[in-house]
């Protein structure tokens, strides 16, 4: 018998538990709503006065069936904030960040002294249970059984189903990071397992977009330097042009239907920041594999010019044969700048001569590229996305990155989920269609020098702020989740909410109901910053579509 105790408290999903810091009551839970076909998450808070090892998770409830439990990780962050960030944040100092959702220590968990730890409890009901209150008993038990604490929280399943996700979701897919870090060959059998695992995590956290790498893509890389060739289109040239297999990439279509893919992003045709150049092109000659393209090549030289005259035509054709025309989205490079106007505009003239009723969309910030109609779907960063929201562009996509860390919405470490999970009402606001982010798993230094491990270096090698580089880290058994990728779907589960109710009362009403106790109109830098003030939102909005419905 231990005489042993552990204080436990039930807090929300938009707390960030840190392990030398006091809980803040604005995010503690005793009840909650949710839609029967929502994943909904809480936490539970534990520490004790003492060291106690080998503690056990059990869960009673009627719903027990439904719920899963995981660790909230700590990992460390060198680079938590830039030097001139806003005050916004939980901290700017180097330190250990609850992050990774874990799976369980067979061997027990461990209740530390005067330190808080937390529980990860994720209810996913699937429909599969009817309207009603159900408690939710989250119990710690000694390793010889004996009961340490517990805590309860009253879950009232709602009757009815939130919309189908209509927003696009990108979050960039590294292949090659797969194969570095697994050590495994590229698509190789155990790639292609690793590939499929990590998009089934993908689309089960609202990712229904996939960067899929006709070749290499060429992000993220030194000028002059490459990354591991993840091509998926093999091409052999001779003294009679070029010839292009695409089985792999039927293969990598077959996986994306499998796992739920809805679009397949083509990787960017000419190199970041100003589409100079040509991506890295492998290709057999003489029987030998070699580059053909690459930084050496210019972006409106006449040699790759024939190469995209050849193969273009007939990428067009495998697509209306897989049946996928009206789900592919086309890149000509990324971030460009004013500077850059020229050198784009040439790359999209190019691509356009080829590629007529497939959209384009880059991330890019300066209106005057969607002015001379050489993008028709603007993705653009949310601290310069007003511009475009004023002049009333339809279709318009967002995204952030290392350089949106003031006022506006991001998901780094340091900041409190809540800066997180506020873009959900942002995006249904403005009728946001798309969103799009660089890092799901770029377990790399920046530009790609050398490979890291994401649970000791979590800023790129110092590079960008903790949390921008990647949503998922690379498990035994596959991807591991974060708290930043959960909470982000919880964002889009908003969306569909007010999607739900704007059905109900209409758009403007709807808008009304969110902006009824705010100081000023929701901007994308304009937003409630309270705690609890998301969770008394969707609450509302909830009781709302139960009394109409």
């Amino acid at each position: 018998m231990s005489d042993k105790k552990v204080e436990l408290r039930c807090l929300n999903s938009l707390a960030k538990v840190i392990a030398h810091l006091e809980l803040d009551s604005r995010y503690f839970l005793e009840r909650a709503t949710t839609f029967s076909n929502e994943i909904f998450s809480f936490q539970v808070a534990y520490r004790s006065e003492q060291l106690v090892k080998g503690l056990r998770v059990e869960i009673e409830s009627p719903l027990s069936d439904c719920i899963a439990v995981r660790k909230v990780g700590l990992v460390p962050s060198e680079l938590a904030c830039y030097g001139d960030h806003d005050d916004y944040v939980i901290s700017d100092q180097p330190g250990l960040y609850p992050d990774p959702l874990m799976p369980l220590d067979v061997h027990g968990e461990v209740a530390l002294p005067g330190s808080w730890s937390s529980l990860w409890i994720t209810v996913e009901l699937k429909d599969q249970h009817s309207e009603g209150v159900y408690p939710i008993d989250v119990i710690l038990l000694s390793a010889d059984g004996n009961r340490m604490g517990s805590e309860r929280i009253d879950l009232h399943v709602l009757s009815g189903s939130l919309p189908k996700q209509k927003l696009i979701r990108t979050e960039w897919f590294h292949t090659d990071c797969l194969a570095n870090h697994y050590n495994v060959n590229v698509f190789s059998e155990e790639h292609w397992a690793l590939i499929e695992q990590y998009v089934q995590t993908a689309v089960k956290q609202g990712i229904n977009m996939i960067l899929t790498p006709l070749f290499t893509p060429p992000l993220d890389t030194e000028v002059g330097g490459e990354r591991t060739t993840v091509q998926l289109v093999e091409v052999e040239r001779d003294e009679n042009g070029y010839r292009f297999d695409f089985r792999l990439l039927e293969r990598w279509i077959a996986l994306g239907e499998r796992c739920g893919v809805e679009y397949y992003e083509f990787s960017h045709l000419f190199t970041q920041w100003g589409a100079q150049f040509a991506p890295k092109i492998m290709a057999t000659e003489k029987g030998q594999l070699k580059r053909i393209f690459g930084w050496e090549t210019d972006a409106t030289g006449e040699e790759y010019g024939q190469f995209l005259e050849a193969f273009l035509p007939e990428l067009d054709q495998f697509i209306k044969k897989q049946g996928i025309q009206a789900r592919v989205f086309f890149h000509v490079s990324d971030e460009p700048t004013l500077d850059n106007l020229e050198s784009y505009r040439a790359a999209s003239t190019r691509l356009s001569q080829f590629l007529q009723g497939y959209p384009t969309f880059d991330a890019l910030s300066d209106y005057e590229f969607y002015a001379h109609g050489l993008v028709n779907t603007p993705v653009v960063a949310n601290n310069h996305i007003d511009s475009f929201i004023s002049r009333g562009v339809d279709n318009l996509w967002t995204y952030y990155c290392c350089a949106q860390y003031k006022k506006v919405s991001n998901r780094f470490f340091a900041f409190p989920s809540e800066r997180n999970r506020i873009i959900g009402f942002q995006l249904y606001k403005f009728d946001i269609r798309g969103f799009l982010h660089w890092g799901y798993n770029f377990w790399y230094s920046q530009y790609a020098r050398k490979m890291v491990n994401p649970f000791v270096q979590t800023d790129a090698d110092r590079a960008f702020p903790s949390g921008d580089a990647f949503l998922v880290y690379p498990g035994e058994a596959g991807p591991i989740e974060s708290i930043r990728m959960v909470v982000f779907y919880e964002a889009l589960q908003d969306v569909r909410a007010l999607e739900m109710l704007e059905g109900l009362i209409g758009r403007e009403r709807t808008i009304a109901i969110i902006e009824e106790d705010l100081a000023v109109p929701l901007t994308f830098s304009d937003y409630p910053h309270e705690p609890d003030w998301i969770i008394k939102k969707r609450e509302q909005i909830n009781q709302l579509i139960a009394s109409l419905a």
